[in-house]
């Protein structure tokens, strides 16, 4: 152990139980400014990761949480800081609507999203997740579904040239790649079949996986449902984060 890890050790296992709640409120309140807080402005959303203040937090209870009561305070609160439960306020075909949204783990647990579980369910697959209706809509609905896939190996730029090739063949009317930052950063695609209600519609968005490779987030409705499944499917993407 360095001098300096030990000068740390020393510090915290001096601390009061207030300190620790203290520390674990100043940790809650700069996740909750990073991660959960809607912005209201229009300003470019840079790519979202854990705060490096979880990194540290964590190193600082690798040092004493096996040693102190407070130690176990604060890894519990770190443990709690992503609420399992919260209410956000969607827009849905005009109308604020407030709903309640649960926590979801993503495949081995590279990540998080905000679920609309009154709604919609997440079935994890061996190589995808899919977010879809908690009922089967009737067979004269076009599918609706969120499917979250990671490529660890293909770079977001390359893959997302790859996948437009492939829709082209199914939405004639896809347009061409466009770099946004909502709901998140990185590449989209929208693709539509037909100018009908039953017209299936495509939202393709690539986006870095933070090393080599990439996420794909494909979400499909249809044009009647834009404002209703394809809406609660862009808020709920708002809330993904890469945790690995």
């Amino acid at each position: 152990m360095s001098k300096f890890d030990e000068r740390i050790k020393n510090d915290l296992a001096k601390r009061t139980d207030k300190d620790v709640t203290d520390l674990k409120d100043e940790i809650w309140n700069e996740i909750n400014q990073e991660l959960f807080e809607r912005r209201r402005t229009k300003m470019k959303r840079k790519k979202r990761w854990i705060p490096a203040v979880i990194i540290a937090a964590a190193a600082l209870v690798l040092a004493f949480t096996l040693q102190t009561d407070p130690g176990l305070a604060l890894i519990k609160g770190i443990k709690d800081m992503f609420a399992p439960e919260k209410e956000i306020i969607q827009s849905i075909e005009g109308q604020d609507e407030p709903t309640k949204v649960q926590l979801n783990e993503g495949k081995d647990s590279e990540y998080i999203i905000y679920v609309d579980q009154t709604r919609y369910k997440m079935v994890k697959g061996a190589e995808a997740d899919i977010i879809t209706t908690i009922e089967p809509l009737p067979e004269k609905y076009p599918e609706v579904s969120m499917e979250i896939k990671q490529y660890p190996q293909d770079k977001p730029e390359e893959l997302v040239k790859q996948i437009e090739a492939e829709l082209k063949m199914d939405f004639p009317k896809l347009r061409a790649i466009e770099t946004v930052s909502e709901p998140v950063e990185g590449y989209w695609l929208h693709g539509l079949t037909e100018s009908k209600w039953d017209g299936k519609v495509v939202d393709v968005y690539v986006i870095s996986n933070g090393k080599d490779g990439s996420y794909v987030i494909t979400e499909r409705y249809f044009l009647e449902a834009a404002e209703g499944h394809g809406a609660r499917f862009r808020h709920m993407l708002e809330s993904f984060e890469i945790v690995e």
